[in-house]
């Protein structure tokens, strides 16, 4: 069931109240997901049910994506104000350091909430930040042209590819290496929400100077890769190692970037051992 929750987040120029969307499902220790930039909370979906047989799973719409609104005016879609954000929804949520998982932008957050030891645990999948910077070039200028593409297709154009194998290829292979996996409805779903994201330009924006480069000690970290990964290369999961000598480097055999609906069973399972 989704729901949408407000609170007070206190920035360094002051209090300001910021919304946010998500779902709240199963039982057991606490599981925040966060998904990748224009992309949205159902990104999850195929793994979801998995994870809640063993975890209390909290998906949540970042802001400016999916059903959240976009932050208010002058604060920036910064890691450190996206930081703070999802401290600060932990605690409205009543999650006293919960277990995380991000994938892409999601990912890189994770990290930095286990940087600021706000998590018990971090599970990155192809996480931001591990680029060099022709990659971040090439990832950016996919990232707009999809969201470019997104924003000029007619809706119905939308609907009639979707109901495809081929069709469905066409709209989403850049992010899935099985999109004919991926159901008609959710790929409708994710196309709009790419086009309609406020947050996308801001957030893309903000990203042009990030790369992670500290360790994270002290947690367990898992680092999982796709091999079939267009976006964000498998190399960088190599990247990653260096930077956090004591994470986990799991390789996702025939996944692709957003490695959810490719192989929900392995996903789920390297989320759930990940989060012990």
């Amino acid at each position: 069931m989704s729901a949408t929750v407000s609170f007070e987040v206190t920035f360094p120029h002051g209090p300001q109240t910021l919304t946010l969307s998500y779902t709240r499902a199963g039982r057991g220790e606490p599981l925040l997901l966060l998904h990748g930039i224009g992309h949205h909370r159902q990104a999850w979906d195929p793994v979801v049910d998995i994870l809640a047989t063993e975890r209390e799973v909290i998906a949540v719409d970042l802001p400016g994506f999916g059903a959240s609104p976009a932050l208010p005016g002058g604060l920036a879609h910064d890691l450190s104000t996206m930081t703070a954000a999802l401290a600060a929804l932990c605690g409205k949520l009543e999650l006293d350091r919960p277990h995380v998982a991000g994938n892409s932008l999601g990912g890189l957050l994770a990290l930095e909430l286990g940087r600021e030891k706000l998590v018990r645990s971090v599970t990155a999948l192809s996480p931001a930040g591990f680029w060099t910077r022709a990659e971040r070039r090439y990832a950016f200028g996919v990232l707009v042209g999809m969201r470019r593409i997104a924003e000029r297709m007619p809706l119905p154009l939308v609907e009639r590819l979707a109901r495809s194998v081929a069709g469905r290829a066409a709209l989403t292979s850049t992010i899935y290496a099985r999109p004919g996996r991926r159901s008609p409805e959710a790929v409708v779903a994710e196309t709009l929400a790419l086009a309609s994201a406020p947050g996308f330009v801001e957030t893309l924006r903000a990203g042009t100077a990030v790369r992670f480069t500290d360790d994270v000690p002290g947690i367990p970290v898992t680092i999982a890769w796709g091999a079939r990964d267009r976006l964000l290369i498998p190399r960088q999961g190599v990247r990653a190692k260096r930077t956090i000598p004591g994470a986990r480097l799991i390789r996702l055999p025939g996944c692709g970037h957003v490695p959810m609906n490719d192989d929900p069973a392995l996903v789920a399972r390297v989320l759930l051992d990940g989060s012990r």
